[in-house]
């Protein structure tokens, strides 16, 4: 199934929840909202479609990383004492030698750990889980963790963390719904879904 019907399911799902709670409208939309994210996140992974959605082109990195190399070579050589000199123009070419390797499929990585960094300074435990789990999914295959029960559990968990950070009844509910969905339309249960899931990795890698 492609993103479009992912995100259309997971909104359904939103607006499902919403009802059961007896929603108001703003709150409704919210809901569809995050049901629509949800529907998309297990394709965060290294070869998932919503990987290039999500990051900056590799080459802006390349270039700033580039930039910054070429910058501290020359302050370093026109401005550096003695030890620092050297250790300053290392550290300029070695990341003139990075940028050169850094590739799309890189940047997953960087964006993971960049919102690390955004919950740790907003001190919110719900967007530090969200960028360990994009990290994670930085590394893993298509269809592998993120399509498990252990993606389900963790993603339990970085919501539960969002819906108290909120405090918006209902959010937990809506984002785990939304992310299943994803895997019940990936699965064998649908007769369009070849591939299927591990749904008990790393347990089995039997696909359902």
């Amino acid at each position: 199934m492609n993103g479009t019907g992912h995100a259309a399911i997971g909104a359904a799902t939103g607006f499902i929840v919403a009802n059961t709670f007896h929603a108001t409208p703003s709150t409704t939309l919210l809901f569809v909202g995050l049901g629509g994210v949800s529907g998309l996140i297990p394709d965060l992974d290294i070869d998932g479609k919503l990987r290039d959605k999500i990051t900056l082109s590799h080459k802006v990195i390349q270039t700033v990383a580039l930039l910054i190399g070429i910058l501290m070579v020359l302050y370093s050589f026109y401005e550096g004492a003695s030890t620092d000199r050297y250790l300053g123009i290392g550290i300029g070419l070695g990341m003139i030698i990075l940028s050169s390797s850094i590739k799309q499929k890189h940047m997953l990585t960087i964006t993971g750990i960049g919102v690390i960094a955004g919950g740790s300074s907003l001190q919110e435990t719900w967007m530090m889980l969200f960028g360990i789990y994009i990290l994670i999914a930085s590394f893993v295959s298509h269809r592998s963790y993120t399509h498990s029960i252990v993606g389900v559990i963790f993603f339990g968990i970085i919501v539960s963390e969002l819906e108290v950070s909120l405090g918006i009844n209902g959010i937990f509910y809506t984002c785990l719904a939304g992310y299943i969905s994803h895997l019940i339309a990936d699965s064998k249960l649908l007769p369009f879904s070849k591939r299927g899931i591990k749904l008990f990795l790393p347990v089995s890698s039997k696909e359902f």
